[in-house]
């Protein structure tokens, strides 16, 4: 075993000199999908800065820019052809941050307070929860599954929990009910979101869903995307609450799909639908898995 140690060192010590990126010119497209994750990181750390200083409603509204720019860095990463590995780990640090540990702070520093420690440590269990489902996550890329599988997460994505998990505030905002009277039962839901975070329940995630869209559904979806950009804006709160708890009330009717689906014989469950399967693409029981970043 000895004589294996200097080979070990000299391995270690080649790959701490190698460089990030190979070529002395990198092209800027590269670069692209990058800037959107920086700037998704700079959401979430200011969302903890405004949550310090008490102006919870811009806490809130960078969690849902630094969710939107998520959603946008994989797909231009691909669609620019720019994945890398550089772009993985970035992406899975800012998820970190801005879903796990900026709804944590504000949730805490909003009505958890009052609780002290309970309050605190609860805040921790959804931090770490969102932790370890980011690393999950990470480990599950190479896993090889049915295309079909796409459709779904392994339990609630990271941004999805960020939004959801601050409802409480969105419902104390509407001036409906003082939420903040009653901590423990926000504490609870907390855990709960946190515990759906790192369980194996799937979730919709709609990924084929939106490989392609009708022509005649075009413009319908523009009309939609714009109507719900302006209700954020007009009406944030009710708008934001209405949302999350309809994706609360899609989790079962996802659960119930996917057990299904996997019921079927295996020849149904690898075959592609009609129309499905382009030229050049992998064959379906090669295809990696859906949750996939650049």
């Amino acid at each position: 075993m000895d004589h294996l140690i200097p080979k070990l060192e000299r391995e270690e010590r080649r790959r701490r000199r190698r460089l990030l990126f190979r070529h002395n010119k990198i092209p800027v497209r590269l670069l692209i999908p990058n800037m959107f994750t920086v700037l998704s990181l700079c959401a979430g750390l200011t969302a903890i800065r405004m949550a310090i200083e008490l102006r919870f409603e811009m806490a809130i509204a960078l969690v849902v820019v630094a969710a939107f720019l998520d959603g946008i860095d994989g797909r231009v990463a691909r669609a620019l052809k720019a994945q890398s590995k550089f772009g993985a780990e970035l992406d899975s640090l800012a998820d970190f941050v801005n879903f796990g540990v900026a709804p944590s702070v504000i949730v805490f520093i909003w009505g958890l307070g009052p609780l002290k420690g309970p309050g605190w440590i609860t805040s921790l269990a959804f931090a770490l929860a969102l932790g370890l489902r980011l690393a999950r996550f990470n480990t599950m890329i190479d896993i090889e599954r049915p295309k079909w599988q796409a459709n779904y997460f392994t339990g609630m994505p990271a941004p999805a929990c960020a939004i959801t998990v601050l409802l409480p505030l969105y419902i104390d905002f509407l001036g409906i009910i003082d939420v903040r009277q009653w901590p423990a039962l926000v504490a609870l839901y907390m855990l709960a979101i946190g515990t759906l975070a790192v369980s194996t329940v799937p979730t919709f995630s709609g990924k084929l869903l939106g490989e392609r869209i009708p022509r005649e559904f075009v413009l319908p979806v523009f009309l939609l995307v714009a109507a719900t950009v302006g209700f954020l804006v007009t009406y944030p709160y009710g708008t934001l609450t209405l949302l999350t708890l309809i994706y609360l009330a899609t989790i079962p009717m996802s659960y119930r799909r996917y057990a299904r689906r996997m019921q079927e014989p295996v020849a149904d469950v690898f075959r592609a639908p009609e129309g499905d399967h382009l030229p050049g693409d992998a064959p379906l029981d090669k295809m990696p898995a859906g949750e996939t970043k650049h």
